[in-house]
């Protein structure tokens, strides 16, 4: 099975960026969907990676009030009302031992604790997918401001490395 799930949730467009980043790197190994949450199946079957990616919003994922807040800031991709990472992590029906990975974006501010990459890895984790690879975060120089060029190439490489560890754990080696 050399199928590949990136999931996302954003705001502004850089976790999205993020994401189509790393889809298009798995894409060289992988049959990709690139999904929105707001369109994810709330049941997967069987899954060669999943990766799961969200904006780090009030120290870990969105909620909606988190959303409505961000909504506020600038116009958005996604509407307050939509759901997010969070809520679709709370349904999901997943096989266990599906390999899997998670990000997150965040704006760089010192000593500002928080990170919804480890949420989501928690998550994944509790429903049975085994991890693939740590939880990853790419910088924004702020909210509503594009990710820079040199976070996207790190988005690039974290998914060679994806497709390293699912080798790594015994996941049948991509094409």
């Amino acid at each position: 099975m050399n199928t590949a799930v990136v999931v996302y949730e954003s705001m502004f467009g850089s976790t999205e960026r993020v994401a189509q980043v790393v889809a298009a790197a798995l894409a060289r190994r992988y049959e990709v969907d690139l999904v929105d949450v707001t369109a994810a199946p709330d049941s997967l079957g069987e899954t060669g990676l999943l990766v799961v990616g969200a904006p780090t919003h009030a120290f870990g994922l969105s909620r909606p009030s988190t959303r409505r807040s961000a909504a506020g800031q600038a116009p958005t991709r996604v509407s307050p009302q939509d759901r997010g990472v969070r809520e679709w992590l709370d349904v999901l029906q997943i096989p266990v031992g599906t390999p899997g990975a998670a990000f997150d974006t965040r704006v760089r501010v010192h000593g500002m604790p928080g990170s919804a990459a480890r949420r989501i890895d928690r998550r994944l984790r509790r429903l049975g997918v085994t991890r693939v690879c740590p939880p990853q975060t790419f910088w924004v120089p702020g909210s509503a401001e594009p990710i820079g060029d040199a976070e996207l190439e790190r988005a690039r490489r974290w998914a060679e490395k994806l497709i390293a560890g699912q080798a790594k754990i015994g996941g049948p080696a991509p094409a």
